[in-house]
């Protein structure tokens, strides 16, 4: 192929010792000249190349068919009216919707019909304890700045914002829904130049104020990169502060008395660990961890009582158990008024449902399942009652809603499902391990066509997608998927890998794969992928691996490290320059997981897996495609680029690498139709370069997949006494995925 002309500089900077180049460097420049033009000639290429892929039309139609198929999301219950978002087919956006007691439904915020360029989206929702206002975050054109507004759940009429600069801000309410804390940067001439995506702070503010009036409530002298969270209990009385750097797995929490002297109390404090804690409306504190526990556990203490705070003092609800991760929980009444706690658990990326006595005797029931699928989130009303609302999905079943009652504990009753066209047919499951370098048994979903053989074994080599993630604790679960099941319905098969670096065997998975233990990720990655072909699922010729965002950086560091490994690689909104990641987007946010190029043993970590700076000369790398976002605020396109013009200077095979650039959207949440287009042109490429044909559009397969992650779609509200702790992840994910909370 004739690549852009990209000029190399002759820079080589001495770092530690080590002597680094770095030719591209001008493309980290977004103004260049020089930026500019190439970007444009890689415009063409990629338009010239990704049109006439063969195949392309039948993804896109039925890619267009099930992404549109629809969404739904767990009720969020206040004071007998529920908040939920859903998307029908045709709409390019989900709409948060509220259900009257009388059973009426209303739509409250429709991102169209406030943007028609469909660039805006809505990123959080939190609706007061009463259930008359709600709060609510939008961002356009994929800045995912989050602009609070306040609307009157009555009248639908907004009654404040937007304020500006609450990106990743929860909202908290204090009863009468008067007054709300959260979270907000401070302005860009308070703060050092390049830090204005950083300096939080904790404030009170009273809705219809100016928000200049808020009141501060925490966050002088802390780390700049400081995320942090606010919960209240539903009596006004307790607030809880919790706050971490950047992406670290460790917070620090602190609890004050509304209704005392106001103060904060440690809580925990330069503890290496994670707790989540709240009082809810049975008066105890309670405390979901992973202190002394990297499995979790659920607790509880007196909120008044300091000296109950010490975990040697904690009471356990839910124990750790040695053979499950604890992911979330609900409080909900039992039948005979007694307190009950439902809690999911995690075994092998699988989550399951299960009913303790909140006093601490023990499990009361085993919750049947509808599958092996993921509970994307739980909700129950804070003022009590015996039902609870979970979310679920697998890799056949679109996002649904079911309904649990204390009064039957072992079932569960659907309630709503996400509408999809046309018939639904069966996809084959098998879960299967491979061997790490070092030993270590790495877990895989790998999906096929439903066939009439019962048999696990498959029936012949085809070509094959593996995906993967491995890092930021983010737990890759069964999610329905019109990506992955419009391949299998090509014929192909779609492997997921559950790699360390992820929270599917608790934070010492998560440590395993982070800083000085990355290359484990990577080991795992390609230990899944010669798993497949050992196992006779596909050949290195057929398989295709694909990654975005840190998994953008799992499969830029897999084809430098096995450029024989597989025949196509899609690497979206990746992280690849890892010598000078922490200067662009929000990587300084990232050191925590990944260390610092500023220290000498850091940066040795760091240089060794650098994609970037791991391409070779005279390698024939496999074909690749690099989509990039041009509005990503956290991962800057600047890396895509880099290892887009070091790939094309250095391949010496026929298949080509290829630059797709998108405008007008970020890292997260986008349009259905911009997803539509996205997927048609990964899928197409990766079947172009592995053999797979693609049929004819024909009758509908399950899968939709809106941008929301692997477990579906987050509705960016907490609820009373939970608190999960997945993050979903994602080729274009929002939540989670590199740490942003």
């Amino acid at each position: 192929m004739r690549y852009p002309q990209a000029p190399r500089l002759d820079l080589v900077e001495e770092l530690h010792g080590h002597a680094v180049a770095d030719p591209y460097r001008w493309l980290e420049d977004d103004d260049d000249p020089r930026t500019r033009a190439w970007n444009r000639a890689q415009d063409e290429l990629a338009g010239r190349l990704l049109a006439a892929l063969p195949g392309r039309s039948e993804f896109a139609a039925r890619l267009e068919r099930l992404v549109r198929a629809g969404s739904v999301g767990v009720p969020v219950w206040r004071n007998g009216r529920a908040f939920s978002v859903r998307r029908d087919p045709g709409q390019e956006h989900a709409v948060l919707r509220v259900r009257e007691p009388d059973g009426s439904r209303r739509v409250l915020v429709d991102p169209m019909a406030l943007d028609p360029e469909g660039t805006t989206t809505l990123d959080a929702w939190s609706p007061s304890w009463e259930g008359d206002r709600l709060a609510y975050q939008l961002s356009t054109g994929g800045d995912e700045e989050s602009r609070l507004h306040v609307l009157d759940v009555s009248t639908g009429e907004r009654i404040d914002g937007p304020i500006d600069r609450c990106r990743y801000s929860p909202v908290a309410w204090l009863p009468g829904g008067e007054e709300l804390f959260y979270v907000r940067r401070l302005a860009p001439d308070r703060v050092p130049a390049g830090e204005e995506q950083f300096h939080r702070r904790v404030w009170r503010h009273r809705v219809g104020a100016a928000a200049d009036d808020d009141v501060l409530v925490h966050g002088e002298g802390s780390d700049p990169t400081t995320y942090f969270g606010v919960r209240t209990s539903r009596d006004g009385r307790w607030l809880v502060v919790s706050g971490s750097a950047g992406t670290a797995p460790r917070d620090d929490v602190w609890i004050v008395d509304l209704l005392g002297d106001g103060a904060l109390r440690e809580l925990q404090v330069g503890v290496d660990a994670q707790t989540v804690a709240w009082v809810a409306r049975d008066g105890r504190l309670w405390l979901m961890s992973d202190r002394d526990a990297p499995r979790w556990r659920l607790a509880v203490a007196d909120p008044a009582d300091p000296a109950t705070w010490t975990p040697e003092s904690w009471q356990d609800v839910v124990p750790q158990r040695a053979d499950a991760v604890l992911s979330d929980v609900a409080l909900v009444d039992g039948p005979d008024g007694g307190l009950q706690v439902l809690a999911v658990h995690a075994v092998d990326a699988t989550d399951r449902l299960s009913v303790w006595a909140a006093d601490g005797s023990g499990r009361l029931a085993d919750v049947a399942a509808p599958g092996a699928g993921s509970i994307s989130g739980l909700s129950a009303p804070p003022e009590g009652g015996t039902g609870a609302w979970i979310g679920w999905t697998d890799y056949a079943t679109p996002p649904s809603v079911w309904r649990w009652d204390a009064g039957s504990p072992a079932e569960l009753v659907e309630e709503e499902r996400a509408p999809v066209a046309g018939e639904v047919p069966g996809v084959r499951v098998v879960e299967t391990h491979a061997t790490s370098a070092d030993g270590t048994p790495v877990h895989l979903f790998v999906l096929s066509a439903a066939s009439a053989s019962a048999h696990p074994a498959p029936d012949r080599p085809r070509p094959t997608v593996l995906y993967g993630y491995g890092g930021f604790n983010v737990a890759l679960t069964p999610g329905y998927s019109a990506q992955a099941l419009s391949w299998v319905a090509a014929g192909g098969v779609w492997a997921v890998a559950n790699l360390r670096g992820g929270s599917e065997h608790g934070e010492e998975w998560h440590r395993a794969g982070m800083r000085e233990r990355k290359q484990n990720v990577f080991d795992d990655f390609a230990a899944a992928a010669d798993h497949l072909v050992a196992g006779g699922w596909t050949t290195h010729a057929q398989l295709a691996v694909m990654g975005g965002s840190n998994g953008g950086l799992l499969v830029g560091a897999t084809l430098t490290q096995r450029p024989d490994l597989a025949a196509a690689v899609v690497c979206s909104a990746p992280l690849l320059d890892m010598v000078r990641y922490e200067r662009f987007g929000l990587g300084r946010t990232w050191i925590d997981e990944y260390g610092t190029a500023d220290d000498p043993t850091e940066f040795g970590w760091l240089l060794g897996y650098s994609p970037y700076h791991a391409v070779r000369e005279g390698t024939g790398y496999p074909a690749v495609l690099v989509t990039t976002f041009e509005s990503d605020t956290r991962v800057h396109p600047l890396h895509g680029r880099k290892l887009a013009a070091a790939l094309q200077h250095a391949t010496t095979a026929e298949a080509p690498v290829v630059l797709r650039r998108e405008t007008a959207v970020g890292h997260g949440a986008r349009a259905v139709s911009r997803t539509v287009g996205l997927a048609a042109d990964q899928l197409s490429f990766l079947a172009a370069y592995t053999g797979l044909t693609a049929a004819p559009h024909g009758a509908a397969v399950n899968g939709a997949d809106d941008g929301a992650g692997a477990t579906g779609a987050d509705d960016g509200a907490g609820t009373d006494g939970s608190a999960g702790t997945r993050a979903t992840g994602g080729p274009i994910g929002w939540g989670g995925a590199d740490g942003e909370r």
